[in-house]
């Protein structure tokens, strides 16, 4: 984990928070669920370290760790950056990766989690993720999903993620050394991060998806799955209301139909807050009766 500057998340004994008192050492590291721009940024911490905390303590250790975490993940952009410009990592934009599979039978790894995988997927494609979805339910866990709940989760639907630390050993059981593995995530990050990893086990002939599956079009690679490629990494209540950028994208080749489901959602959606509005007045009326 700490190849990619990851933080150990399966440690039962740490919370989760996005003010850490250390920022060094062993648990330094970049964002745990690694979708850079719709992920929490929590930091894991020694339960017995978050007592008697104050306010400006934690405002300034805040902002110690942002500023920590943008240097670990600048430093991580430039160890991949190295990888593929000194061609120890070849890149491949989803359209050559789809005619690298069907001409040469070359193998898709992807390293997708399950919520993204479920939706769509390339046929013949073999899966490992190297985050995966936290299904865990100990002290740590239950912060994590409620901290990244709270920072969006509710809007982008993302997840919390855990590092899959039996990743390598995964793909050794299934490929050898000298195999060619095209390496696919949903928007080229993690698949990167992937990539690093099996290069320092070894791995010779590595391909990146650049851009990620969400950067293909349909007929680029054979997709099996209920949706399309590009609307796989979405998710929450922007999904359900249509306010994604891919969902834009979507709508203005498809028409107005298209518009018009998400339009009904919004105003069922509306109407729904109305009624439950209504109804707590109603329920505040009663029990102040009651009460009189």
């Amino acid at each position: 984990m700490e190849a990619i500057g990851l933080l150990p998340l399966s440690t039962p004994r740490f919370l989760h928070s996005n003010f850490d008192r250390k920022c060094g050492k062993k648990y330094s590291g970049i964002a745990h669920n690694f979708n850079i721009c719709d992920s929490c940024y929590g930091r894991l911490i020694p339960i017995h370290e978050t007592v008697n905390w104050k306010v400006p303590r934690m405002q300034v250790v805040g902002e110690e760790y942002e500023l920590k975490q943008m240097k670990d993940m600048a430093a991580a952009r430039k160890r991949w950056e190295a990888l593929v410009r000194e061609g120890k990592v070849k890149a491949l934009t989803p359209r050559e990766a789809g005619y690298a599979i069907q001409l040469s039978g070359k193998t898709l790894l992807d390293v997708r989690p399950t919520s993204e995988r479920g939706k769509a997927w390339v046929k013949g494609s073999t899966w490992i993720p190297i985050f995966d979805v936290d299904e865990s339910f100990d002290v740590g866990a239950l912060s994590r999903k409620a901290t990244n709940f709270m920072l969006g989760g509710w809007w982008s639907g993302v997840p919390t993620l855990s590092y899959n630390s039996q990743f390598i050993s995964k793909v050794a059981e299934k490929f050898s050394k000298d195999t060619d593995l095209i390496v696919a995530c949903q928007k080229g990050l993690r698949s990167l991060a992937a990539c690093e990893l099996l290069c320092n086990a070894g791995y010779q002939n590595v391909f990146w998806v650049q851009g990620g599956l969400e950067a293909a079009e349909e007929e680029d690679l054979q997709r099996e799955g209920p949706q399309p490629f590009k609307l796989a990494g979405i998710g929450g209540l922007s999904e359900f209301l249509g306010w994604t950028d891919q969902q834009r994208a979507a709508a203005a080749k498809e028409g107005w139909q298209y518009r018009l489901v998400f339009s009904a959602r919004m105003v069922g959606l509306f109407l729904a807050a109305d009624a439950l509005f209504i109804a707590a007045q109603q329920v505040g009326r009663y029990l102040q009766e009651i009460r009189s």
